[in-house]
Order: structure tokens, then C-alpha cells, then sequence
């Protein structure tokens, strides 16, 4: 079979499964070769109960105890035992799954394996794999189990049996086809075969072998992306500035207007901005600040400027309750200082009607400002004179965005804001094809947020201080742990909690949840409640790290915050510390370990994102590599910019010297790798239109 082939000429994948593979991005069995495992199960020695650890996948062997039970509604039952050895007792729960009373009861030992965590009742493991009897754990003990990211229908199992027949094309060779390192990168950096490293990075005798493996790939992946970049930048070299703009005295005035005076690294940055809308080329610049320092209103600056000089700007933001937020912001801040420019918002959820007039005041030029979502970058949006694109960076750095707003009518300005503070030696590799301003500095009104690090141990102190803050009319966020196993059970943990969590607050405060299997728009109903001070309480996944702008929520806390990066942790902290209120951040631990509390001490004692970047920096090794991502940031399939920084580096290094010896890889040698990088550059750009 010809590794081009639809993965529907697998064996055993129907029409319907072949849907959802698409879903998934994987058309052909090469997509299939290249669809990376997550995360690996890493099938470890059974500890005794009395050494289970909370927060962690365990694995015990042990006994029935008593009777199995059944209780909860239809929609959720829950099914409970307890398991005992020679050292305790431990409560093991599954959802959804009452056949098990009848399957378990039957006596002998068992082996379970899953997360155990910290309820009301002491330490439960949830949901865990079962080996029954136990001897069957033998199997796969001290295996690595690949563990593929999903769809609703698609079984972890389907995807490794699918995987295993497309890996027998590169048994014939014809996998090289997608081999696109040039040999004597191989070798320098002594990469094994690209058949060799596929069935390794899908299925690893060892750690050793999947480290090997995932070098090559990751190295490969940045490789790719660096060549991708700098070849966009060399295509459009610097485009000459086809707009007249020039400075705004309206501006100065606003400027004086506002209750508040720019910091210094705000008006440093706005002049840089200024002074490429005005000089000879196309701005093309990244604005790099924390949270809460100010990027906001240098945007509208540089809106303003566009639309002072009778030209339109647009503003792109990741999510349609951020969208809306920006729009209520820029129209109050227009109307207030008695601006003369009209904004429009744009959201693919708004109805045909609505749709269709901002449609005609973008195309008639009445809307000097439009503000949206991925909405903007649609066919039918006809821009009159688009000289400013302000993209709120969340998805693979917005190359493809950029460039598909870019095609809306002349090359216009692009300014880029990031609130990810990544160490200047990476982002300077990272956005090659931009210029980078940094807002280092905070405005003067904004209180430090208090940070503490606790054990498990402080979880009531915590919810006592919560109930307090409520009762004088703030408001808390609480971060569920990750579930790496599972985006089903990660959102039963979320529901979970928060039933707990308000019988332990009581009716007097409202509490919600969150979670990424939710539908969009329930996400955004939650959000905007919680915006509203209609919720009090919000307990959430990670979708809460790119959310609303809520100045009155004072605490957010962070549960297992040993599993995120640093990076992610700081940007999780920044959901408070919005308004003119005290904020505080909880890390909580169930860890015991000296790294983990050097890692979280950084946190408990800097709110400084650049410092708090360069220190995971310093702190992530090569060995890092299963647990702690950087969720959300730089969204590679297999590099973590941290914790992959030396191959960054050497991958950037590599692609500038292929280009110097072959600006066009037009050498034989390197036309394999031309090809593979046409593709990328269009699927890029064709992911940007969906």
C-alpha cells in the first residue's frame, strides 16, 4: 500500500471511522504515520495502598473488600470498591460503568491502575484500568503504551492497531518518502533512520529509545517551521508602506484625557510602532508583555492612527467572549473621549442579519475598526482599506492568520500581541519574521498579586479564605488538575469537584464549571455569568488561561500545579490581579519533591513573566520529558520550546546555513525537503481559512 493511500484502505477502518480520523487531520496513512502519540502509559511496579500518592498514577494490587456499590442518577452513576492488602484500605471509583458489581465480585486478586486524588473522604483512585485477574498486569509491566489524542468514537486501541498497519509501509521503504532531514544533518547530529525513529516514537521498547526518537522528530519539526518562516519572510522580502499616514494631534489630546499617564516601556513601544506606520515599510512587529501590562491600549493606538488617517484596522482576538470584551471596550473608550470613528464587531456566531450589516459597513469603509474573532479572515469579509492588522497571537504564532488577512487588499501593518513571555534569544528565532517590542514594565495602579505555595494539607484553610472574599463581593477561580489520560474524566474531575465544592460553600455562593468537551457557546454563556458576578466560584480546566477580562476576581487557585510549566502557571495567575482589589494565587502540591518546590518557589516569590520564563529555561533539561508541557504555548506537535531550547537553537542555526548554500533549495539534495515545505506553507495558510 502507497503511504499517499486514505486511510480508509486500512483494514478494519470502515467509512465511519475514517470520518473521524479526518476529524482528527489524518486523510492518508502518512498523516497516520506522523500523528504522534501525546503521551505514553508507562506501566510501573504496583506500590502497596499505604504508599499510594496523591496526584499521581499508581498502580495497586489487592482484594475485594466487602460489598461493590452502585449510587448516582442514570446519566452519572458511580460504581465504588475497596480494595485492601496487607498495608490499608482504598476507595476506587469508575463512572458510567455498573456492569462492573457484577464482573469484580467474583473474589481473587486484581490489579488496578489510575490517578488517585484528594475527595472529602481521604484519597480515591478514579476510574482506573483493571487487570483481572491479577497475573495479567505481567503483560504489560514496564511498557511504554502510546496514547493518541482522540475523538468522540475513536478508541485509543482503534488508533494503535490503525498505526501498526501504517508503520508496515515504512517496513518497505516507502516511508522514507517522508524523511525530509537532509543526510548530513542526520549524521552531524547523529539522528537515527527515520524508519528506525517512526516506530520508535509510536512504540518504544524503552525511554531510551523514545528519547532517541523524539530528539529526531522534534529537531525535524522545528526545522521545518524555522525553513517555513524564513521562506514566507524571503517571498515577501520587506513590502514598501501603501498607506499615508501620518501623526494624529487627536492623539496627544486623547493621550492627556486618560485618568492615567503611559508607562515609560508603553510610550517606547507605541513610538516604535508609530514610527513604522509612518516610515517607508510595512510594520511587521511583535508586542511581547506580561499580563496586565498595557498591551492593550498601544493597540488601540495603533488603531486610532490607522483609522485618524481615513483607514481601516482590524483586531483579531481568540475567542468570542474576548472579542466582544475588546469591542465594548473600544466602542465605550470612542464614545467617551468623543472619538469620530465607528467600530464594528464580527463573530461567527452572531445571526445572518447582524452579519450582513457589518459586512457593508467593513466593505463601505463606515467601520474604521473591526473586531472579531477568525471571522474576519472569511471570503465574504471585503475590507475597504485595511492598513492595520492587530492579532491577539494564541494559534501557531498566527503565521496563518497573518497571512490570510494580509490577502484581504494591500500588504498592510501587522502588530502581534503576546502575552506568553518567552526569553528574547527564542522569540527572536520563534517570530523571524518580525520585529519585537517588549513591555516590561507595570502600570503604577496595579497591586502585586500574593502568591503562597500549600500542600494539600491548607485545602480548607483555602475554601474558609474564598468564602470570605465572596462574602466582600469578589470572586475565585480554582484549576482543576490535568487528566492526561483522559479529556472525558478531565471534565467528570471538573463536575466533579465543583458538586463538592458547593456543599462546601453552602447556597449562598453560586459556583459553575468548566471544561473543553463543552460546546463554545456554553463556554462563553459560563464566562459572560462570571463576568456578570452571577457566578462566585468558577472551577475550571486550562480553557480558562485565554478567557474574560473579570477585574473583581481576586483568587484563583491552582490545584496539582506541580503538572503545569512555569510559563502556564504564570499565565493561569494572570486570570487575577485585574482590578483595583488585593489578588491572591494558591499553588497547591501534593509533590514532597526538592524540584518541585525550587520550581514552584520561583512563582511564590516573582510575578515578573520575563524572569519567570528565562528560570524555566534554566531549569527544564532534556530529561523532562513526560508530565510538565507547556499547554497552549507554541503549538508544536512534539518540541516544547522550553524544555527543547538547545535543539531550537541548533535547528535555527541549520536552516540559516541550508539557506546560505541554497536560498532556493533548488539542489537536488534538497528537493525533497522543497516539496514537504511547499505543503506546509500552503496547509498553514489553507488552516487559517477553515
Amino acid at each position: 500500500m502507497d503511504i499517499w493511500s486514505s486511510v480508509g484502505k486500512l483494514k478494519g477502518i470502515g467509512e465511519k471511522t475514517q470520518k473521524l480520523f479526518e476529524k482528527l487531520g489524518v486523510r492518508t496513512v502518512a498523516d497516520l504515520i506522523r500523528f504522534y502519540p501525546r503521551t505514553y502509559e508507562i506501566y510501573e511496579d504496583p506500590v502497596p495502598v499505604s504508599e499510594v500518592t496523591e496526584g499521581r498514577v499508581c498502580t495497586v494490587t489487592g482484594a475485594v473488600f466487602g460489598r461493590i456499590q452502585v449510587s448516582g442518577s442514570q446519566k452519572m452513576q458511580v460504581t465504588t470498591l475497596y480494595l485492601k492488602d496487607l498495608t490499608g484500605t482504598l476507595k476506587v471509583i469508575w463512572f458510567r460503568m455498573p456492569f462492573l458489581r457484577n464482573t469484580l465480585g467474583r473474589g481473587g486478586a486484581l490489579t488496578l491502575r489510575g490517578r488517585v486524588v484528594r475527595k472529602r473522604d481521604g484519597l480515591v483512585m478514579e476510574h482506573p484500568e483493571i487487570f483481572y485477574p491479577a497475573a495479567k498486569y505481567e503483560e504489560k509491566k514496564d511498557s511504554m503504551q502510546p496514547v493518541y489524542p482522540l475523538t468522540a468514537g475513536l478508541t485509543n486501541n482503534a488508533v494503535t492497531k490503525a498505526v501498526r498497519q501504517a508503520l508496515e509501509t515504512t517496513d518497505n521503504g516507502r516511508g522514507d518518502a517522508l524523511d525530509i532531514l537532509p543526510e548530513k544533518i542526520s549524521r552531524k547530529y547523529g539522528f537515527m533512520s527515520y524508519a528506525e525513529a517512526v516506530h520508535r516514537i509510536h512504540f518504544p521498547e524503552n525511554k531510551d529509545a523514545f528519547v532517541l526518537a523524539r530528539r529526531r522528530f522534534v529537531f525535524e519539526e522545528f526545522f521545518e517551521f524555522i525553513l517555513a518562516l524564513r521562506t514566507m519572510k524571503e517571498s515577501k522580502k520587506r513590502s514598501g508602506n501603501g498607506f499615508l499616514i501620518r501623526e494624529q494631534p487627536r492623539i496627544a489630546q486623547f493621550l492627556e484625557q486618560l485618568p492615567y499617564e503611559l508607562t515609560g516601556a508603553q510610550k517606547k513601544v507605541w513610538d516604535e510602532i508609530r514610527r513604522d506606520m509612518e516610515g517607508e515599510y510595512a510594520m511587521s512587529r511583535l508586542v511581547q508583555g506580561d499580563v496586565g501590562s498595557g498591551k492593550t491600549i498601544v493597540a488601540f493606538l495603533a488603531l486610532l492612527l490607522a483609522g485618524l488617517n481615513g483607514y481601516q484596522g482590524a483586531l483579531m482576538a481568540p475567542t468570542e467572549v474576548l472579542a466582544r470584551q475588546h469591542f465594548e471596550n473600544i466602542t465605550g473608550m470612542l464614545e467617551q473621549y468623543d472619538l469620530p470613528l465607528k467600530a464594528v464587531l464580527l463573530t461567527g456566531s452572531m445571526t445572518a442579519k447582524e452579519k450582513r450589516e457589518a459586512y457593508g459597513q467593513i466593505g463601505s469603509g463606515e467601520a474604521a475598526i473591526v473586531i472579531g474573532t477568525h471571522a474576519l479572515i472569511q471570503e465574504k469579509v471585503a475590507y475597504s482599506d485595511l492598513a492595520l492588522v492587530v492579532t491577539d497571537e494564541q494559534h501557531r504564532f498566527g503565521v496563518r492568520q497573518r497571512e490570510a488577512l494580509a490577502g484581504k487588499g494591500k500588504t498592510p501593518h501587522i502588530l502581534v500581541m503576546s502575552a506568553t513571555p518567552i526569553p528574547r534569544t527564542l522569540a527572536i528565532i520563534l517570530y523571524g519574521d518580525l520585529d519585537i517590542s517588549i513591555i516590561d514594565e507595570m502600570p503604577k495602579n496595579r497591586l502585586p498579586i500574593k502568591n503562597c505555595v500549600v500542600d494539600t494539607g491548607y485545602r480548607e484553610k483555602a475554601y474558609a479564605f474564598m468564602k470570605k472574599q465572596v462574602a466582600e463581593g469578589r470572586q475565585c477561580y480554582i484549576i482543576c488538575p490535568m487528566v492526561e489520560e483522559s479529556e472525558s474524566l478531565e471534565a467528570e474531575n471538573v463536575i466533579d469537584y465543583q458538586e463538592m465544592l458547593a456543599r462546601v460553600m453552602g447556597n449562598t455562593v453560586r459556583t459553575a464549571y468548566l471544561h473543553g468537551k463543552m460546546k463554545q457557546q456554553e463556554k462563553d454563556e459560563i464566562m459572560e455569568a462570571f463576568g456578570r458576578n452571577e457566578i462566585q466560584i468558577l472551577v475550571s480546566t486550562t480553557v480558562v488561561e485565554v478567557g474574560i477580562d473579570v477585574p473583581n476576581a481576586t483568587v484563583i487557585m491552582i490545584e496539582n500545579a506541580e503538572r503545569f510549566g512555569l510559563a502556564q502557571l504564570h499565565q493561569l495567575r494572570g486570570r487575577v490581579g485585574r482590578g483595583k482589589y488585593q489578588s491572591y494565587c494558591i499553588f497547591m502540591t501534593a509533590s514532597k519533591s526538592d524540584e518541585t518546590k525550587e520550581r514552584l518557589d520561583i512563582l511564590n516569590h516573582s510575578n515578573d513573566g520575563f524572569f519567570i520564563a528565562g528560570e524555566d529555561l534554566r531549569l527544564r533539561g532534556p530529561g523532562d520529558l513526560f508530565g510538565i508541557r507547556q499547554s497552549g504555548i507554541m503549538d508544536f506537535k512534539l518540541g516544547d520550546i522550553f524544555q527543547d531550547a538547545g535543539l531550537l537553537k541548533a535547528a535555527s542555526e541549520e536552516a540559516d546555513l541550508l539557506l546560505r548554500e541554497d536560498p532556493n533549495l533548488e539542489k537536488p539534495v534538497n528537493r525533497k525537503l522543497a516539496e514537504s515545505l511547499k505543503n506546509y506553507v500552503k496547509d498553514e495558510l489553507l488552516a487559517a481559512t477553515l
